[in-house]
């Protein structure tokens, strides 16, 4: 089935790729959760739009993106989240949980899909996790994760 992408989808393509896909999947998954939408001849017209709005918000040049990466690999992120007693968080820490709290400590708009946790984050104490801002610019950037 061919769909037109409106976020991106890691390993598929980026808002606005028109791609082949099979039908389960992009039946079951990505139309319904809003991440693409079915390619039509009418639909052609939506993807100059969609990637136009992608280059307004993607940081075009690897020179941005190594400014942005050295702002967040200067900012000290604290996230205060509910706790038992042995330091075992209620949840666990999302990728919206650390954007929200990148530009809480005054570190520039992340977006959260470009958050990497790798392993979910379920104790309290420092972690590491990866921003990716550009194809090849990884800001890495530690969260002190504690009680609230």
């Amino acid at each position: 089935m061919k769909i037109i992408l409106t976020h991106e989808v890691s390993g598929l393509g980026t808002a606005g790729d028109v791609v082949d896909v099979k039908d389960g999947y992009a039946r079951n998954y990505l139309v319904p959760r809003g991440f693409a939408i079915r390619w039509t001849k009418g639909g052609e017209k939506d993807v100059e739009q969609i990637r136009r709005g992608r280059k307004i918000r993607e940081i075009a040049t690897i020179e941005q993106a190594n400014e942005v990466k050295g702002r967040l690999e200067g900012v000290n992120v604290k996230l205060a989240v509910r706790a038992g007693d042995a330091g075992r968080l209620f949840g666990s820490v999302t990728p919206a949980d650390v954007a929200s709290a990148i530009k809480a400590a005054g570190g520039p708009d992340v977006d959260k899909r470009r958050v990497e946790l790798g392993s979910p984050i379920k104790t309290l104490g420092a972690h590491q996790i990866s921003v990716r801002l550009h194809a090849e610019v990884v800001a890495k950037l530690g969260v002190e994760v504690v009680a609230a």
